[in-house]
């Protein structure tokens, strides 16, 4: 009979680990978790919808995931074969993610197009996930670019970060309304997330990278790339971290793609070389892992599955100008997402601007309207172009997507009467007393001198940071445990590289201190969406600037009161 231990590590695979391997800290460990048969039930139905929805695909009887994809117009190129990623996506729930690195405090109408095709993933039940690049953003994608990134300092790096992390979340919020106003029901089985590779690249080592993926990685590819051939005859020459780029981007592929069996990337048009690179560099890491436990997460259980568990790449095309331009940062007419960079006016009267000749294709890119409204619509446009209907419709609709349905419906009130000679640009229709929801969060950041944060309590800070109306307000929340301060993961110390958040716990004096980050900064939070990225500077530069916070006045009476009373 077998010794007990043995069958007891008979039950535990990850047992058989060998303790150098660096695969044990890249592959996610077995947890015991109790499931209930609600769940298996709801599982087993899932599946079984699945594939019914199959059979009726594979009859003719109902359009292709991929097929719909195409009919849109979100397709440029396809990593893998497209029969057979159709195939796959029509046998299984795949999964799929799009990635961004924080280089700007908000993303710009160009970045949306990816994003649009994981947001119909998701509504149409397929695992999305969207990666914020806080690890990357370090280093800077180099494709297409003749110069190096500008990749700021520590601080403007987290201040980036902490914005497009809310921004994609407010997004996503928004995603899950227009799906339900256009006919979608929400399903058990959908699942998205926002992730931040900071996660795991804090603990990748350069060991554990290059002898996992980069020892798979022909030179020859790398340096065969335009973007390397251009820099080095055009450009200033190309740093070893940024030639590396490709790499720390298949290895976030990778993570995903062990954990979370996240099987397609989606990208750019001018991402296609490192979505090839991903691919070329999972697909070495699953032909030479020698461990079960490995194995059973990243290989089919039969060959002829192999098409629904290898990596497969997406790219969509790029946004232009009517005159062929690329939008982006770089090429100074980037039109952002943020409301403080770019307002819901002005972002709406950047869709009424589109040509007649694009408007339908625009419909079918940005919005989440039916075939049949686009085409009854752009029927109805031309009956008379001057009214400009179809842009309209494309504007209230991606207004609302990315800033909410209260801030499109006032852009279209305000273009409407503008142009009728009724109101101007800056009658801003406000709403008084509206609680904070993330499609109306006021702004971001604020600057506080220093005797408003040092030696203060937490409710006088939060109100100077004008997150609150008063100290009171501020105390209840802390009480409530609805204040939060960004913080390292275990809620040491002041935030780190990744977006994370601790309660305020108490009111007392210098507490702040604690949560100071790159010596100047503090992330707040109350309640969801409301947040204040901080940047203290000295009273000095406070009082020269002209600025004016709760409590700053009464601090500078103070002052001139105890300087005149020492005279």
């Amino acid at each position: 009979m077998a010794p007990l231990t043995l069958l007891r590590n008979a039950l535990r695979p990850g047992q058989y680990a060998l303790r150098q391997c660096p695969l044990r800290r890249v592959l996610p460990r077995t947890v015991r978790r109790s499931i209930t048969q609600g769940t298996i039930r709801k599982r087993i139905e899932a599946e079984w919808e699945w594939k019914e929805q199959a059979k009726q695909i594979r009859k003719g009887e109902k359009q292709s995931f991929l097929s719909f994809l195409e009919e849109r117009g979100y397709i440029k190129q396809i990593a893998g074969g497209r029969d057979i990623l159709d195939r796959a996506m029509t046998d299984k729930r795949l999964g799929a993610y799009v990635g961004i690195d924080p280089t700007a405090p908000s993303m710009h109408v160009g970045h949306i197009l990816p994003f649009m095709v994981i947001f119909w993933m998701y509504l149409h039940g397929f695992h999305a996930i969207t990666l914020l690049g806080g690890a990357t953003a370090k280093v800077g994608d180099p494709t297409d670019r003749l110069q190096a990134r500008d990749l700021g300092n520590s601080a403007t790096r987290k201040a980036n970060m902490a914005a497009m992390h809310f921004q994609i979340k407010k997004i996503w919020a928004s995603v899950e309304v227009q799906g339900r106003k256009h006919g979608f029901q929400r399903q058990w089985s959908w699942r998205r997330a926002l992730v931040n590779n900071n996660v795991w690249h804090q603990k990748l080592t350069v060991i554990e990278f290059l002898k996992v993926l980069a020892s798979g990685i022909p030179l020859g590819p790398l340096l065969s790339r335009d973007t390397v051939k251009n820099r080095q005859k055009k450009g200033n020459g190309m740093s070893f971290a940024e030639f590396t780029y490709p790499l720390l981007q298949a290895w976030d592929w990778w993570h995903m793609f062990s954990h979370n069996r996240i099987t397609i990337q989606v990208g750019g048009s001018d991402q296609f070389g490192n979505i090839v690179a991903g691919i070329d560099a999972i697909n070495y890491v699953r032909r030479t892992v020698l461990e079960p436990l490995v194995q059973e997460q990243v290989l089919p259980p039969t060959p002829d599955k192999e098409y629904m568990w290898a990596p497969y790449g997406i790219t969509v095309p790029l946004l232009t100008t009517p005159s062929g331009e690329k939008f982006g940062k770089s090429a100074g007419n980037a039109i952002w997402l943020d409301k403080e960079m770019t307002s819901s006016y002005d972002l709406y009267g950047f869709w009424m601007k589109t040509p007649d000749s694009e408007v339908e294709r625009y419909l079918k890119l940005f919005t989440f309207l039916p075939l049949s409204t686009i085409k009854s619509t752009v029927q109805e446009h031309m009956k008379d172009p001057s009214q400009r209907v179809a842009q309209h419709l494309l504007a209230e609709e991606f207004v609302e997507l990315v800033h909410g349905q209260q801030s499109a419906r006032e852009a279209a009130a305000q273009h409407k009467a503008f142009f009728l000679g009724r109101a101007t640009k800056n009658n801003d229709a406000t709403a008084g007393n509206v609680p904070i929801a993330w499609d109306n969060a006021p702004s971001t950041r604020v600057k506080l001198p220093e005797s408003l944060v040092y030696g203060q309590t937490w409710s006088s800070i939060l109100w100077s940071a004008g997150l609150v109306a008063s100290k009171a307000e501020a105390n209840r929340l802390i009480q409530a445990q609805g204040a939060y301060v960004g913080s390292r993961p275990g809620q040491v110390g002041g935030m780190g590289d990744e977006v994370k958040f601790t309660p305020i716990k108490a009111p007392h004096q210098g507490d702040a201190v604690q949560y100071i980050f790159d010596e100047k900064h503090l992330l707040l939070r109350i309640g969801k969406w409301k947040i204040k990225f901080v940047e203290i500077i000295s009273d000095e530069e406070f009082r020269e600037k002209g600025l004016e916070v709760p409590g700053w006045q009464t601090k500078a009476e103070g002052a001139k009161a105890g300087g005149a009373k020492n005279q």
